[in-house]
Parts: C-alpha cells; sequence; structure tokens
C-alpha cells in the first residue's frame, strides 16, 4: 500500500475524557504500527483514531518511520466545520469561504480569525466579535456534540470527506495542495516533538512542507495552549504508552 489509513479504536463516548480514550486506544495503536512496519513498511500512515495528536506521537515512536511519512486527518475536518458554521451565519457560499483551523483536533483548536475571508473580505467585517466566538464555540465542540447524540459513536461521513481530500491530495502530481494537518513540528511555530495541526503541502512523500503563518497575538496565545495540552499529555505517557 501507498497509504494506510488507520481507523482503529474505539470512539469516544459520552463523558470520556482525551486520556480516558488514549488509554484504550493506544494498545490497539501498537497492534497495527507494529504489521504496518512488518508488512507496508514503505507506506505512509495517514492517522485518524482520536485522540489524534497522541496517536500520531504513539505512532512516530513505535515506527520509527520519519515523522513527514505520519501525519494526522484533523485540520481538513475542523476547517470544513468552521466554514459552514460561517457559512450558515451569514448566508454565504460555503465556496466563498477561505480559513483555516490549527492546533489540536479537540477543545484547544485555533481556528484563524486573521485568516478567515470571504471572497476576499475579513469576516471581523461582516461579523461582530460576539457572532465569531460563537462560530468558535460551535466548530470546537462539534466533534462531542455529535457524540452526545449518537450515545454509542461518533461522526463518520465528514471525516471520510476529509480523508478522501487528504488522499486526493498526496496522489495529485499536478500541483501541491495546502491543507491543515496533524504534523511533526520540529521548530516551525516554535515548538519541537509535538504533532500539531498546521498547513502543510502534501505529496508522495507525505508531509513536503509545512507552512508558517504570521498569527495575531490572540492566536498565538491560543496555539501555545493548544500546544501545551497536547505536550501534557505526552508527559503522562511512560515510553511512549499511558501505564495501564
Amino acid at each position: 500500500s501507498d497509504i494506510i489509513v488507520v481507523t482503529a479504536g474505539i470512539s469516544r463516548k459520552p463523558g470520556m475524557s482525551r486520556l480516558d480514550l488514549l488509554k484504550v486506544n493506544q494498545g490497539i495503536i501498537k497492534t497495527v504500527c507494529k504489521k504496518i512496519i512488518r508488512y507496508a513498511p514503505k507506506s505512509l500512515i495517514l492517522m485518524v483514531t482520536n485522540p489524534l495528536d497522541l496517536m500520531c506521537h504513539l505512532a512516530l515512536k513505535v515506527t520509527h518511520l520519519k515523522p513527514e511519512r505520519i501525519f494526522g486527518m484533523a485540520g481538513v475536518l475542523d476547517t470544513a466545520r468552521f466554514k459552514y458554521f460561517i457559512s450558515r451565519e451569514l448566508n454565504a457560499s460555503l465556496d466563498d469561504i477561505q480559513t483555516i483551523v490549527l492546533g489540536s483536533h479537540g477543545e484547544e483548536m485555533v481556528p484563524l480569525i486573521s485568516h478567515t475571508t470571504v471572497s476576499g473580505t475579513p469576516i471581523l467585517r461582516l461579523l461582530s466579535s460576539k457572532q465569531i466566538s460563537k462560530i468558535v464555540k460551535k466548530t470546537r465542540q462539534a466533534g462531542a456534540e455529535i457524540v452526545a447524540y449518537l450515545k454509542d459513536g461518533s461522526a463518520c461521513f465528514a471525516p471520510a470527506a476529509s480523508i478522501v481530500e487528504m488522499i486526493k491530495a498526496i496522489k495529485d502530481s499536478e500541483g501541491k495542495r495546502i491543507l491543515p494537518v496533524s504534523a511533526y513540528l520540529e521548530g516551525e511555530y516554535g515548538y519541537r516533538d509535538v504533532y500539531c495541526g498546521v498547513p502543510v503541502k502534501l505529496g508522495k512523500g507525505g508531509v513536503e512542507e509545512k507552512i508558517e503563518l504570521k498569527l495575531s497575538k490572540k492566536e498565538e496565545r491560543d496555539l501555545k495552549r493548544s500546544v501545551e495540552a497536547t505536550k501534557k499529555a505526552i508527559g503522562s505517557l511512560n515510553n511512549g504508552f499511558v501505564k495501564q
């Protein structure tokens, strides 16, 4: 296989914390990654299992592959949700909205207001700060809302569409798309040894380039909070795994 999409693991249930989910899914991901190294060592790994950024980190430690070959589906989905809520608030076409969501895949995600426009018009000229805050909150809680509604499952159609979009970007030989992906940071945005959602160029080698955007002061603070939350969770690992 050229690309392996890893979705193995349990889905989040109402009331489950990130650490609760990690305790269950880390063993599954360890087993899957060992099989990948045995049967498809040249594959790219597109991680979907939650908690996403931590699963990417575990996969890296288990497989010892180059970091650019392991990346996660998060920002594409979160950005699509953010665009949807903006379009509903403005009654505008999704095609006219340009935006991006960085950070971890969860409550600490960072929608970039400073990089959000509708047909070239900054979102801050179209919506009040209160309206934008409401949309950001909806975006951050969208996954948990679906979990609460389904009770024993999680989102599937939107994540599937996001996976297809990423695979198409990898296989496209005519041009490199820039998409928000959970990628391993090696100094970008001032952080190292942590997976975080950032804009990247995807290609046959996986993450071929990480793009650094200029952030507002608030966005810098929010990204720091997001990265620190992921690093704190990594700190709870013992040799890459949560103590059972």
